[in-house]
């Protein structure tokens, strides 16, 4: 492969990219939707995380809190009235603190908190507010105190919203429509139109030409993905982890879009077989909007393993080690789709 050459196609992809409605509506319909699903839940203009707190010896955590210009902070004046707020999500943790709890703190003397937490609060809320206790209670004590925190989970632990269960959906919709459309109605078209015939009269490949149209899908869905979380609420501190579950997904969707380009001559029976194939490709969301069907079913289908990693991090706070089952699983799947176009790969044009 000669990089210049892949450098004037990737161009040449980028400057009729805008042209083509599948480019369009690979960026506009998730961010739509995504914009859509934050006003209707109240989640997009969400604001700051909701801190409430009990303080029965005028502590200093509390001033701490009341500083800390991210955070909305609520005093409470019994601990059954903040556990009735956290549980109804007035407030998205509860805190309690004892007379003397700063006393107990400063002398070294080992002591407990207890802490609220509302279910169907954003993970993102809690990680902030956990983070932001660990670094009060450290600065109160001057070094790392002896305290155990009791976390209760109040309300629907259980439920997710509905726009926690429709990212698993909006993520589908733009890492796999927008890598597998972009690349295989590019090929589909330019063999309609006869330019894939006169680009290959030229020095390009036909492995330089697909890998072109397939960096352009990866790339462009990779980022419209992020933004979809982005608008969701379901950023991570581990954004390089959900970056590369998300480029990995890409990758295995552009592979098999391009595997259809190659096969498929006309645009109308691309969106055919796209669309006859909508449940082995969207199932895993589908199963994910309703807790009530057994979820081990979405791992029949194979997108369930460039989905679930992602909602894992961005929900559950899952680590590496967490989705490595997934991850190969995904590589294996890629490893595949790759030796199938090896195969292809040559099919005369037309054919």
């Amino acid at each position: 492969m000669n990089l210049r050459r892949i450098l004037a196609l990737l161009y040449r992809e980028a400057v009729q990219g805008p042209k083509n409605f599948i480019f369009i509506f690979t960026i506009v319909v998730p961010l739509g939707l995504s914009l859509a699903l934050g006003l209707i839940f109240g989640t997009f203009f969400s604001g700051k995380p909701r801190l409430g707190i009990v303080d029965a010896g005028n502590s200093r955590v509390t001033q701490l809190a009341e500083a800390m210009p991210s955070l909305i902070v609520r005093r409470y004046a019994s601990e059954a009235e903040l556990r009735d707020a956290t549980a109804k999500g007035v407030v998205d943790v509860g805190l309690v603190l004892a007379a003397d709890f700063d006393q107990r703190v400063l002398s070294a003397q080992s002591g407990s908190l207890t802490v609220y937490v509302w279910g169907e609060s954003l993970l993102r809320d809690r990680v902030l507010i956990g983070t932001a206790i660990a670094d009060w209670l450290r600065e109160l004590a001057g070094h790392e105190p002896p305290v155990t925190i009791e976390t209760t989970m109040l309300g629907a632990n259980n439920e997710l919203t509905w726009q926690q269960r429709l990212l698993p959906l909006l993520v589908l919709m733009t890492v796999v429509f927008g890598a597998l459309m972009l690349p295989a109605s590019s090929l589909v078209s330019e063999k309609q139109h006869r330019t894939l015939s006169a680009l290959l009269v030229t020095p390009a490949t036909r492995a330089e030409i697909y890998l072109a149209k397939g960096v352009i899908g990866i790339a462009l869905s990779t980022v419209t993905a992020l933004l979809v979380l982005a608008l969701n609420g379901a950023w991570s501190n581990q954004i390089w982890l959900v970056l590369l579950v998300l480029f990995l997904g890409a990758v295995l969707s552009a592979e098999f879009g391009i595997l259809l380009g190659v096969l498929i001559n006309d645009i109308n029976s691309l969106f055919a077989t796209v669309k006859a194939m909508g449940l082995l490709l969207y199932a895993p969301a589908l199963i994910a909007l309703f807790p009530i069907i057994p979820q081990w079913i979405a791992q029949i289908f194979p997108t369930f393993y460039m989905v679930d990693p992602v909602i894992a991090i961005v929900q559950r706070g899952a680590t590496l080690s967490d989705i490595a089952g997934h991850l190969a699983v995904l590589g294996v799947m890629i490893v595949a789709l790759a030796g199938a176009l090896r195969v292809v790969r040559e099919r005369p044009v037309g054919a």
